[in-house]
């Protein structure tokens, strides 16, 4: 905390700006050749997804993968549930090789992991990491030895492997014997405390219980996802403040359209601003049609929001209003960030820096030359009854006025003019 003085009064304290230090966390690298993606630790927060396909067919996952790293991606995570996905997964690695797409891929295991794994060495030793849920592996000794299976296999091959407990398929014998013990207490908890309680100490034994059968500590990363906001915030500060483990984030189940995305919103960055998360998933169920790219554009967006990092730049556009009655303004702000969007594949190696440039498109004079100016380029449109001409701001100096029918044209001709210049090889 800061203080700021004041005429009359004693000292106010001013609450310092920004999100609070990482939780301090191992750190786990998941890699496929030269590409290396670092989890926890001081890197930045990653973003994952994951494929809806039938990963027996090889070349509609490869497609999708590759969508979903150009994207923004860093790590895809794809369903291994049949011996027939678990034997294309070479094929679907050796597809993404040869179209250059190098994100690693990682495994998701239900039920027969460790079949799947045994049986296909090639499988094992082409994805990059491999994701466990406990709770789907059987139970008593079954399940012990199935997990042992899963953590020989990444051993023996050097993959790091998410334990990622879910409460829709959390050990029924560790809940049982957990809601028994807090039976007896003199004063019980609720049970539904109880179940976060048991989510958290299913992910830390099995995540030692990795370690004692051969797992570096710097191979786990953990996972307890639910489908509720305040459940999810709960469980992670407690997972934070017993391990450190690195954490992946994501509301499970968080539904379709606008509310799985403000669930997930809602829900991580309370817990990133704390310092807790080192990679998210956003889990958004499409819609009919949708693009599954989606999920990887909310989770940047939550992350650029926040300031923890850039992807791509951001547009700053009025919502409108009675003085903004044209579409012009909104086209043009729609044109203008999907154009941003598409050029990043090309432009994060060509133009570095850019992914922090700020762009303004605003609808009317009341305040669109100010945001405008604050922004790296804008342009103030004109609203209702206003003179049809558009000021472009260029660091916050007036440069030309736009007017005409080719004010979309000309302002993305100026941007792109701007991008070059400003990030070019001949500005560093």
């Amino acid at each position: 905390m800061s203080q700021i003085s004041t005429s009359r009064d004693e000292p106010v304290i001013q609450p310092l700006i920004g999100p609070s230090a990482r939780h301090r966390t191992r750190k786990v690298l998941v890699a496929w050749g030269d590409q290396k993606v670092w989890i926890g630790g001081d890197a930045p927060v990653v973003v994952q997804s994951m494929t809806n396909t039938d990963t027996a067919d090889a070349i509609a996952t490869a497609i999708q993968v590759k969508e979903l790293a150009l994207a923004g991606s860093e790590i895809v995570r794809i369903t291994v549930n049949t011996p027939e996905a678990a034997r294309e997964v070479i094929a679907i690695r050796e597809q993404l090789d040869r179209m250059g797409i190098s994100v690693p891929l990682a495994g998701d295991f239900h039920y027969n992991g460790h079949k799947l794994l045994t049986q296909f060495p090639d499988c094992a030793q082409a994805l990059s990491k491999y994701r466990i849920n406990p709770g789907n592996m059987g139970g008593g000794k079954k399940r012990d030895d199935n997990f042992a299976q899963m953590i020989e296999v990444a051993c023996r091959h050097q993959k790091p492997v998410r334990i990622g407990v879910n409460w829709g398929s959390l050990d029924h014998e560790l809940l049982a014997r957990m809601m028994d013990e807090n039976v007896k207490l003199a004063q019980p908890r609720d049970g539904r405390a109880v179940m976060r309680d048991a989510l958290v100490v299913s992910a830390i034994s099995n995540a030692e219980r990795a370690q004692e059968l051969g797992l570096p500590g710097d191979a786990i990363i953990l996972s307890c996802k639910v489908s509720h906001v305040q459940d999810l915030i709960a469980v992670y500060r407690d997972l934070a403040a017993r391990c450190d483990y690195p954490l992946h984030l994501g509301l499970t189940e968080a539904g379709m359209g606008s509310k799985g995305i403000v669930a997930s919103t809602a829900a991580l960055s309370v817990l990133l601003q704390e310092g807790i998360g080192d990679t998210i998933r956003i889990s958004l169920t499409p819609e009919p049609g949708g693009d599954r790219t989606r999920e990887v554009i909310v989770a940047q967006e939550i992350l650029q929001t926040m300031g923890l990092r850039a992807f791509t730049p951001m547009v700053v556009a009025c919502p409108g209003c009675g003085r903004t009655s044209s579409t012009v303004f909104q086209e043009l702000a729609d044109r203008i960030q999907t154009y941003l969007r598409e050029q990043m594949p090309l432009w994060k190696t060509q133009y570095p820096g850019v992914e922090s440039m700020n762009v303004a498109v605003m609808g009317c004079v009341v305040n669109g030359p100010g945001e405008s100016r604050h922004a790296d380029i804008g342009i103030s449109l004109p609203g209702t009854g206003e003179v049809p001409s558009a000021p472009v701001f260029v660091d916050g100096e007036r440069t030309v006025t736009l007017k005409g029918d080719h004010i979309a044209e000309e302002f993305q001709k100026i941007v792109q003019d701007y991008v070059a210049r400003r990030y070019g090889a001949h500005a560093r």
